[in-house]
């Protein structure tokens, strides 16, 4: 919204501050400046407040504002005088409004960095949350404007104002004068504060998404009066699939003596029906869109599935349509999924929605699905169905302008009815935000994801977020890092939802396979250590061997303690008349579903070659039991030696049974909420998994492994030291930052010269070892004399740094004779002086070459990359990345994620290098990018780890004003 041109000319409209939030109950509000246009909707709100909210707001009777409040209420300088509203449909429902002062509590101006603020909101929505959404944006714009406490006084009897205060997590401090609560609020984020504001957006923007799917009335919008057509289609599948509430027919061209259609009200507007309409399905060409979101909108609907195409993916006037329809849709308070949906399922026995496209709603199971694609989201209801998998929910965004996979991590995290969260994504938006949900959300429940548009970095069309631009593999690594199973096709996606959905997670890698054939087990051997598991050798029951035999030998495996799950391989029996007998896949199933029934829990997994039935009968479990109670921390079971040597990793928590169960007891603590949350793919008996091929199978229960390794490691997460010792100067590295970037610094940056890098660094404790300049014969000698022999000749042209290959680099020079003969032949070989600009360098202790990076993704913030320095990095891209901060846990998996990891611990029997030096290395380069977000890029390259120390040889550091951080400002929707 626009200023008028009474506005202050000095301080222009702030419009970065405009937002659209998510509130408690899940629907949407918009919080933007006061402007001088605003006061008609300040006076109508202010008669629709009640005489008792007057009175605390202002500590008197207080019944109407004269025109002074108005003109005081509505011109603001956006600096020292600043209000805020939340509007619905253009209205106010509520204000808040700060005012500098100075230690007298008079009006003043910066430098007085405290402020008066005040709340006002409408009792029809006061517990809906809209005072503390305004308490965090209104006191992100004081921290803008240079304001660090706010003060407030609230009468005693005012309990959910001082509540709102007291739940902020700000610091704060309270006395008792003349009457009022004093209030003094710290704004300076703190971790608590933090917690509080990710708590209330989990919780909002669950909500918002458990009204979409769980309403208690829907209309279709553009229902078709003849059979057939996309309205017609949706009405018929609702009304398939048994939904329990209410469902109305809408269609302006409806004859006016319609009254029902298949059944089903018929009702040509929403005005026309005198029930509340919570879900609103949309299915009209694009062009009349905006007139039946107004109408859902008037009449309070609380969330839209629009159907209709023609938006973003059309392209730029798509664009703008489809941008439109969101602030329309969120004008009103409702969310939206689409457009161009495929729709969504909610397969609860208390709802039964099928408001979707497809013919046939899935069975009730443990799996949520969200996907960007209404093809990929067919293709996965197919095969889910097809392999007798069901779904607790459904949910394909189309377009994905509103309602997002992120949206879905916070629904997910909190329904009882998901085991498991399986996404397909083409973006990730908002990459920060994904990782710190999927985090959290992992810990409790396996999410598995497919990326499309791996390589092309785009994002869903209309979308006006920040493109990342690392690499897939980084992408990856990421995500392993958030405890996400990442697979490369929807095919795996399913593969590895159906076993952890259906089974219990390995405590381990050992892996024991049994079966009918023995070429079958021998495949499946190969493909366990392809994947890296530890596969004990295939048992052979021969082709003789009944159901009988494998229920027995299956009950053998999951006893044996020294293996952590099972893959069963069977083919057809052969017949006295020579022909394949197929039929007994049921009889086959209910012998391994016996086995599993009375035996440890653990994982099984069933390849098969076409034993007619078997799949469909080992399906038939119960996949859609009631959720049940389930201890969140694995079992750690011994896992026996290693098969191969492998590098050490981090030491893995303890964990302790539960006596007399063999299950491990404990619980996850849920980031931010301090509660301990969440469940474990159900005890047996339950579906046993079946695959057409070893190498599905095996992939999945790698997943498996991998995921519940992380999981017991994210039980006891790692912790970022504070280094706080006299070789770590916060202080000092942010005076010095100021300093190099200048008073009006450039926004594209600058790269620090080889000194100054050297001084930053060294105020976090890195030391980078000192270079002289070289530019002649002589310079060379006096700048090893003043180093000491041995030196290192090095040439710092672009082309040729850190290219001993092509000669640009010359070690355990030992005397001056060696010096200017190496200097002669650089000059010879490689160019004049002036061109190669060489220095010297005194030699570092021999060891492993590494290379340590650190750069900002504009999306996805800060990357920490770890690898061998050369080929290994270079050529084959065996480089490991974790998101900033990273912990102690962090920094050690990091480097021992690299393929080349066992060349630092004492590979081919060398000597192992000094890992723990490198580990906080790590840290303190996490530490000083976490710290100042102007340091945009760090690259430390060598850095030479021997068996006692490491020598950081060259390094490059580049300073830019710092990206803003919307991850640690208030709560807020994408915006439009």
């Amino acid at each position: 919204m626009e200023p008028s041109p009474e506005q202050s000319p000095h301080h222009a409209y702030p419009d970065h501050w405009e937002a659209d939030v998510v509130l408690r109950d899940g629907g949407t509000a918009r919080i933007r400046p006061i402007t001088t246009d605003d006061a008609r909707r300040l006076v109508s709100f202010y008669e629709q407040v009640s005489d008792e909210s007057k009175y605390y707001r202002f500590f008197a009777p207080y019944p109407r504002l004269s025109d002074r409040d108005v003109h005081r209420f509505t011109h603001h300088d956006y600096v020292d005088r600043v209000g805020l509203a939340v509007t619905i449909g253009g209205e106010f429902i509520g204000t808040v409004r700060y005012d500098r002062i100075n230690d007298q509590g008079r009006p003043a101006s910066a430098p007085a960095d405290e402020a008066e603020v005040a709340f006002l909101v409408q009792d029809a929505h006061q517990g809906r949350g809209v005072a503390s959404a305004l308490l965090e944006h209104i006191a992100a714009v004081a921290r803008e404007r240079g304001i660090r406490r706010f003060a407030a006084e609230v009468l005693p009897a005012n309990n959910k104002m001082i509540k709102v205060f007291r739940d902020a997590g700000y610091t704060q401090r309270r006395s008792f004068e003349d009457g009022s609560v004093h209030l003094t609020l710290d704004l300076e984020p703190t971790e608590k504060s933090l917690a509080v504001q990710r708590g209330r957006e989990q919780r909002a923007e669950a909500r918002s998404v458990q009204r979409l799917l769980a309403p208690g009335s829907v209309a279709v919008i553009g229902t078709g009066r003849t059979p057939g057509g996309v309205g017609r289609t949706v009405l018929r599948n609702l009304l398939d699939a048994g939904f329990t509430g209410r469902t109305y027919a809408v269609n302006r061209a409806f004859d006016e003596g319609l009254a029902t259609l298949d059944g089903v009200p018929a009702h040509r507007s929403l005005g026309e029906i005198d029930e509340q309409v919570d879900l609103a399905v949309i299915a009209v060409p694009a062009h009349r869109v905006p007139e039946a979101v107004a109408d859902c909108g008037e009449h309070g609907v609380q969330g839209l599935v629009v159907l209709s195409a023609g938006y973003a993916e059309r392209g730029s006037a798509g664009r703008e349509l489809q941008r439109e329809l969101v602030r329309q849709a969120r004008s009103y308070g409702m969310r939206i999924i689409g457009p161009n949906a495929f729709g969504i399922i909610n397969t609860a026995e208390s709802v039964r929605l099928n408001a979707s496209l497809a013919p046939e709603s899935p069975a009730r199971g443990r799996i949520g699905l969200f996907t960007q694609s209404g093809a990929i989201g067919i293709a996965l209801l197919s095969g889910l169905h097809r392999r007798g998998a069901g779904l607790s929910s459904f949910i394909s965004a189309g377009n994905r302008a509103d309602v997002s996979g992120n949206d879905f991590l916070q629904y997910s995290f909190e329904d009882q009815d998901t085991d498991v969260a399986l996404l397909y994504l083409e973006s990730l938006g908002n990459p920060r935000k994904f990782t710190r949900l999927a985090r959290r959300t992992a810990a409790v429940k396996p999410v598995v994801v497919v990326k499309g548009a791996r390589h092309s970095g785009t994002n869903p069309p209309g979308h006006a977020v920040p493109v990342s631009r690392i690499p897939d593999a980084t992408v990856s690594a990421l995500m392993r890092q958030a405890g996400v199973i990442r697979v490369d096709t929807v095919t795996e996606m399913v593969d590895a939802g159906l076993l952890l959905a259906g089974q219990p997670l390995p405590a381990g890698p050992r892996v024991a396979i049994l079966g009918n054939s023995e070429s079958l087990g021998l495949l499946t051997y190969d493909a366990c250590l392809a994947e890296g598991l530890r596969p004990r050798p295939p048992r052979d029951l021969t082709t003789a061997a009944s159901p009988q035999d494998f229920r027995d030998a299956l009950a053998e495996a999951l006893a044996d303690g020294t293996c952590d799950a099972v893959i069963v391989t069977a083919i057809p029996w052969v017949g006295e008349n020579g022909e394949a007998e197929t039929g007994d896949g049921e009889v086959l199933a209910a012998a391994l579903h016996g086995a599993a029934a009375g035996s440890p829990a653990k994982p099984v997994a069933v390849v098969h070659v076409e034993i007619g039935g078997l799949a469909e009968a080992l399906a038939a479990a119960s996949s859609t039991a009631a959720p049940r109670t389930r201890p969140t921390t694995l079992a750690a079971q011994p896992s026996g030696p290693p098969a191969a040597p492998t590098p050490p990793t981090p030491t893995e928590p303890a964990t302790v049974e539960a006596a007399g169960t063999g299950e491990a007891a404990g619980a996850v603590e849920a980031a931010g909420t301090g509660e301990a949350e969440g469940t474990e793919p159900p005890a047996r008996p339950g579906r046993i998994p079946a695959y057409p091929a070893a190498e599905r199978a095996v992939r999945a229960m790698a997943e498996a492994v991998k995921y519940a390794q992380w999981r017991r490691q994210a039980a006891t997460p790692g912790k970022v030291p504070e280094f706080l010792d006299e070789t770590t100067d916060e202080p000092g590295a942010a005076a010095l930052i100021d300093t190099l970037l200048g008073a009006t610094p450039d926004p594209r940056g600058r790269t620090l010269a080889h000194d100054e890098a050297r001084e930053l660094l060294g105020r976090y404790g890195i030391p980078v070892r000192p270079t002289l300049p070289a530019p002649d014969p002589g310079a060379a000698v006096a700048a090893a004399a003043r180093l000491g022999y041995p030196v290192a000749l090095k040439t710092t042209a672009p082309h040729l740094r850190h290219r001993a290959d092509l000669g640009g680099v010359r070690l355990d020079l030992a005397d001056e004779d060696a010096l200017r003969r190496a200097y002669g032949e650089f000059t010879e070989l490689l160019g004049k002086p002036a061109e190669l600009l060489p220095v010297v360098q005194s030699m570092a202790p021999r060891g492993v070459d590494t290379v340590v990076r650190a750069s900002i993704d504009a999306a996805a913030g800060a990357v920490l990359s770890f690898g061998l320095a050369g080929a290994p990095s270079e050529l084959l891209g065996d480089t490991g990345h974790r998101l900033v901060p990273v912990t102690d846990r962090d920094a050690a998996e990091l480097i021992r994620s690299i393929k080349a990891a066992p060349v630092l611990f004492g590979w081919r029997g060398s000597a192992p290098v000094d890992t723990p030096a490198l580990e906080e290395l790590l840290l303190r380069l996490s530490r000083l990018v976490d710290d100042h977000p102007e340091v945009v890029s760090v690259a430390l390259e060598p850095v030479v780890v021997a068996p006692q120390g490491l020598t950081v040889l060259g390094a490059s550091v580049r300073l830019a004003p710092p990206p803003p951080r919307g991850d640690l400002g208030p709560r807020r929707l994408p915006n439009y």
